[in-house]
């Protein structure tokens, strides 16, 4: 366990917890998560070291998320395992690239993620919104695959917040689902991902098991209330939530970047 205060390790906790929860219903915990483990853990800590344990914490809660999904929406388990195989081994390279990242390089970055992901979503104000239009085409399948497995996957491996963001957008866009099937097919992508780059962290040596474990208990407390969340309230509410948690955490990050 790294020597962190008390108090400090319990705004972990609620920050795993809150993570989990908003992991479920839009994904992009990890927005969350990460910028407070690289806040509370030691100063001279790697910013790998924070990747590899957020990783060993979402794992646990995406699972978790990916369970409550599965017995309450209809989804495509093989569409979803071939996107996630793809995304798993996307994932696994881009981690071998994240080892040498530092933690400044890390904020920015997700800040101009988050900003595209406002944009898009604000500029299209019924997606995501309609039912599914029926089975998808092939090429459809294969683009999902390319998109949001290799190329989502590597993200994921290299930086990895908002991953379960851009999962959800790129479902909804290639294989034209509605919001909410999208986010239960995420879970299972992302289960994948997260797989494959904590592998890759775990043999770098670059994640604190302890304190992961800890945390994991309140991450999947929280992603098993956000996917009976999300399914309660459907597609509108998923939309509020991700445009709400995108613009809150481009708020916190320009402030740490610029003002704090």
């Amino acid at each position: 366990m790294p020597d962190i205060s008390l108090t400090m390790l319990a705004l972990l906790c609620l920050a795993a917890l809150a993570a989990g929860w908003i992991d479920a219903v839009v994904g992009g915990g990890g927005l969350l998560l990460l910028p407070v483990l690289l806040l509370g853990l030691p100063a001279g800590t790697p910013a790998a070291t924070a990747l590899g344990t957020n990783k060993a914490v979402a794992i646990v809660g995406t699972s978790g998320a990916a369970v409550t999904y599965a017995r309450r929406t209809p989804v495509d388990v093989r569409i979803a395992v071939r996107i996630g195989l793809a995304a798993l081994a996307g994932s696994s390279g881009g981690a071998f690239f994240a080892a040498g990242m530092s933690t400044e390089v890390l904020k920015p970055v997700i800040m101009v993620v988050l900003l595209g992901v406002a944009a898009f979503v604000i500029l299209r104000p019924a997606f995501g919104t309609a039912p599914a239009t029926g089975p998808a085409s092939r090429r459809r399948i294969l683009a999902a695959i390319a998109l949001a497995g290799l190329g989502i996957g590597f993200y994921d491996g290299l930086i990895g917040p908002g991953t379960g963001t851009f999962l959800v957008l790129a479902l909804t866009a290639v294989l034209h689902l509605d919001l909410v099937t999208a986010s239960a097919t995420a879970k299972i992508v992302n289960c994948c991902t997260n797989a494959g780059a904590l592998a890759t962290f775990a043999w770098q040596g670059a994640v604190l098991w302890q304190l992961a474990a800890v945390l994991a208990v309140f991450n999947l407390a929280g992603g098993m209330l956000g996917a009976h969340t999300a399914l309660k309230k459907g597609s509108g509410f998923v939309r509020v939530v991700l445009l709400t948690v995108v613009f809150a955490l481009v708020a916190n990050l320009a402030y740490d970047q610029w003002v704090a």
